[in-house]
């Protein structure tokens, strides 16, 4: 068959820097096409010109045999080429229907009045193609992220798109929800649209994807057919090297002293009489499905969030925590799964991020901060880090997700925090930036720092943790050690409601 889109040769430079070198793809009528890579491999800037977002320095965009130059994203979106971010781009505060047509609400009276009965009429016509049960009048802001991507899927599709690029799809979606999205990108394909699917979960693209192709620094490595392929050849295809898994042995840590210890803490229905100890060199993980109350307990113990009742002690001292700054003091850091919102500044420079939370120990007297020493400092973890950056002076929003997740950390690590709380330590980072921050998490607590680690794949807190917590609706289920955790285990804990 002859592909739907097609991509010949396509080169791209930014500020004398190439990210492409002559890519090819193309994707079907029909077709799920995933796009592996580590981040900075170019999977986001071949997206955005196919998506009219950015212009090819070289090579050229065929669309159904015909060449097409989209200068905009609105003009990709006329050709039927529509790009779904990771980070959805919806009004929270608009309805349903709304976002669906927004700038092409369907009008009246020679274009005068917005025709609202057909504007819902149309978006509920577009949700039952989908599948998606949901008032179009409801705000989007009030959706959960799973609705929010279908109204995304729903808006595309009233542009009649034939192509739909999803980028990290499923990034914050629970498991149940991963299958609802399945089954509206199934029944897409036996539509015909042809469906780009760009992802770092290689179970997920096994249960989804027809084929796959791998960009590695910018350049086409392979494309493979999905069925039959061999996983650990596909990351090696990814990296240019193979990984190697760290044998996972917990060691005795019942002498170490208890640094963290929450006593029935309780907020609302959120968090219900929770109770744990964290000692010196541990890496506690925190498992459950979403909405058990994981970060909602963490944000406890930070202080971002007041607790109702219980007790914190820290190095068995009880502590008052009111604020993250009270528990920033006490030597307890915490990394938000939104390193982007909330962990880092994204439009300041790599320097300015390390040395925020330190900046009181360059500061002298007279609130002259000592540039050189700030510097310095700020270089050290650089390199301890690996953080892959052209200078200290580079604006973080600029780096890859795995460097910015490295830069999140250091500058607690620069702050000499020893607790951390790392939320979602690799969420949207590809196999290769994990697995380094796999080794640097255990680096951390063989160094004596105390981890908890929250996460929502199981093979993780399987492969990192000494033990693991399971939460179910507010409430510790249960808990496992390393010699009797499965995913079968977990699992049946995350779902197990616990007696009031």
């Amino acid at each position: 068959m002859s592909p739907l889109l097609e991509a010949r040769d396509l080169s791209k430079a930014f500020g004398g820097v190439t990210v492409l070198q002559g890519i090819s793809f193309d994707v079907q009528a029909g077709e799920v096409h995933a796009l592996m890579g580590e981040n900075g491999a170019g999977k986001s800037t071949l997206m955005k010109i196919l998506a009219g977002v950015h212009t090819a320095d070289a090579g050229q965009v065929l669309l159904d045999g015909r060449a097409i130059r989209p200068a905009s994203p609105r003009d990709a979106q006329d050709l039927g080429i529509a790009l779904i971010h990771q980070e959805l781009q919806l009004m929270p505060d608009l309805s349903a229907a709304a976002n669906v047509f927004i700038g092409r609400e369907p009008r009246r009276l020679g274009g005068l009045v917005l025709d609202h009965t057909r504007q819902l009429a149309d978006t509920r016509a577009i949700f039952e193609r989908v599948g998606l049960e949901l008032d179009p009048r409801r705000e989007v802001g009030g959706l959960s992220v799973a609705q929010q991507q279908m109204v995304e899927i729903a808006k595309a599709l009233t542009l009649n798109a034939r192509v739909l690029i999803m980028d990290e799809p499923t990034a914050a979606l629970n498991p149940e929800e991963v299958q609802e999205l399945f089954r509206v990108v199934r029944r897409l394909r036996a539509d015909g649209v042809a469906i780009v699917y760009i992802s770092h979960k290689m179970d997920e693209l096994q249960c989804i994807a027809d084929r796959v192709t791998v960009l590695r620094d910018g350049r086409h490595i392979a494309t493979l057919p999905m069925a039959g392929a061999d996983m650990g050849e596909l990351i090696q295809l990814m990296v240019g090297r193979e990984l190697q898994q760290a044998a996972h042995a917990a060691p005795d840590l019942s002498a170490a002293p208890v640094v963290l210890e929450a006593r029935h803490l309780s907020r609302g229905r959120a968090v219900r009489a929770a109770s744990f100890t964290l000692r010196r060199g541990e890496i506690l993980g925190l498992a459950g499905l979403m909405g058990a109350g994981r970060t909602e307990l963490a944000r406890l113990v930070f202080g971002a969030d007041r607790r109702d009742s219980g007790e914190i002690l820290v190095r068995g001292q009880t502590a008052d925590i009111r604020s993250p700054a009270d528990a920033v003091r006490l030597g307890i850091a915490y990394l938000s799964e939104d390193r982007k919102g909330l962990g880092l500044a994204t439009g300041l420079d790599v320097e300015a991020n390390l040395l925020l939370p330190s900046l009181a120990r360059f500061t002298g007297k007279l609130g002259q901060i000592d540039r050189r020493a700030g510097q310095a400092a700020a270089q050290g973890f650089v390199q301890r880090l690996g953080i892959k950056t052209p200078s200290l002076g580079q604006t973080v929003a600029r780096l890859s997700g795995g460097n910015q997740q490295k830069i999140a950390l250091a500058k607690w690590l620069l702050r000499e925090t020893d607790i951390l709380i790392v939320d979602e330590p690799t969420r949207g980072i590809d196999v290769g930036a994990k697995a380094e921050i796999h080794r640097l998490l255990r680096e951390l607590a063989a160094g004596g720092k105390a981890l908890i680690v929250i996460s929502s794949e199981l093979p993780e807190l399987l492969g990192l943790a000494h033990r693991i917590l399971v939460m179910c609706e507010g409430r510790i289920s249960g808990e496992l050690t390393t010699a009797d955790a499965t995913q079968e285990a977990l699992m049946a804990l995350a779902t197990t409601r616990q007696a009031a």
